[in-house]
């Protein structure tokens, strides 16, 4: 029973750790730093490279003007401004639109199609030798990328130990969501916290897509067959001995997934491509080597996506032996744990109903997420995860 009761608040504190705990203790070693450092960090405004903002389209045809619109409205020098469209594998108009679009003649832009579609890395990859800038900003197509996102990522390149800088992530949501918005949207709100207490500590350790950049110096080819290529590639940067800056200023805004259905699609994706590269960044797993940058590294994206999950079914099992033991500490836990998976429930059958309430939202998107973890791991041992992947349908 000892034995038991050991491996049940192993694995409570590991769900706990991962999800919430790396927070905790993110929090107070940034509170330390502070104290002993007392780092100020003072931008130069006059410091204003050359960049090239990539646009990676597929199939955006109803939000390709949007966003060209979106990019002629940066505030930055004109003249240091190049825009990139990749619209390789496109089956509609957005190639068309891009070139038939009322371009003024102080922008600079170019337009860079392939017929066939191989995914999104290898489109960048192929692009990459037209990029003569020394900073290079990759963003998405159906995102609305802030006014001043490029002044405020480029003005941490003027540190040559930065490598790489992720924009933030939102979720535009209305005052009433659906689950998947309200889930969704409160996921990356906490997401963008522990980015910005990682990038204060040391390193933000992965970034997302929507907008992220780095020194083009820096850019490597990676595998062909890589799922979340921004992560692998910001981490490989990180692995050189780079600093990845977080800068919650320059952020790209997207609709919530139309669906938790379409959004389990993405989160599939995501963890299908999380596990490959932990397999292929096992380096980063030396702590003794790498130091602060494993152990974020392991926080904040290892335990999520390997034990985590694994620990959840087999605390509520070993919960519920322990209850039946009569100890009614262990009565009163899996009380908690039968609440929390009951409002995961209502989550699920209130998806679609339009309400201001957001507490049964969070434990059905926590269940989601995790759901998608097992369902990725399949797709990853089986290697049935294209990089060509079908788009989840965003709400309009």
């Amino acid at each position: 029973m000892e034995i038991l009761k050991f491996f049940f608040w192993f694995c409570l504190f590991l769900v706990f750790y991962s999800y919430v705990g790396y927070g905790i203790v993110l929090f107070f070693l940034v509170q330390i730093k502070r104290l002993f450092t007392n780092e100020k960090v003072n931008f130069n405004d006059q410091y204003q490279p050359d960049v090239t903002f990539v646009v990676a389209a597929f199939n955006e045809q109803d939000w390709i003007e949007d966003k060209i619109r979106n990019c002629i409205a940066f505030d930055y020098p004109k003249n240091k401004i190049h825009l990139l469209f990749v619209t390789d594998g496109c089956s509609d108009r957005t190639p068309d639109m891009v070139k038939e679009y009322p371009w003024p003649e102080e922008v600079s832009w170019s337009l860079h199609h392939s017929p066939e579609r191989k995914g999104k890395i290898a489109a960048v990859e192929r692009i990459m030798e037209f990029v003569k800038t020394p900073i290079v900003i990759y963003t998405d197509a159906n995102t609305d990328v802030n006014a001043a996102a490029i002044k405020e990522i480029v003005k941490h390149y003027e540190n040559p130990q930065v490598g790489a800088v992720a924009g933030e992530k939102r979720i535009s949501m209305g005052s009433k969501d659906a689950a998947n918005a309200a889930g969704e949207g409160i996921y990356w709100k906490y997401e963008s916290m522990l980015k910005r207490w990682d990038s204060e500590l040391h390193t933000v350790v992965g970034a997302a897509g929507e907008l992220f950049s780095l020194r083009t110096e820096l850019f490597q080819a990676v595998p062909q067959d890589t799922v979340i290529e921004d992560f692998y590639m910001t981490l490989r940067i990180a692995q050189k001995g780079y600093k990845v800056r977080y800068e919650p200023a320059a952020f790209a805004v997207e609709s919530s997934s139309a669906s938790v259905k379409e959004e389990l699609k993405r989160k599939i994706r995501i963890a299908a491509g999380g596990l490959q590269a932990i397999s292929r960044l096992t380096p980063l797993l030396n702590i003794f080597k790498y130091g602060m940058l494993s152990f974020q590294y392991i926080s904040h994206r290892v335990l999520r996506w390997t034990l985590a999950p694994l620990a959840l079914p087999i605390i509520l099992i070993l919960n519920i032996q322990l209850a039946l033991t009569g100890d009614p500490l262990y009565t009163y836990i899996l009380y908690a744990q039968l609440a929390f998976y009951a409002a995961a429930l209502i989550g699920y059958l209130l998806e679609t109903r339009q309400l201001k309430l957001k507490a049964f939202f969070i434990p059905y998107y926590f269940c989601i997420m995790n759901y998608a973890v097992y369902m990725g791991f399949f797709r990853f041992v089986k290697g049935s995860q294209s990089v060509v992947w079908e788009k989840a349908k965003r709400a309009a």
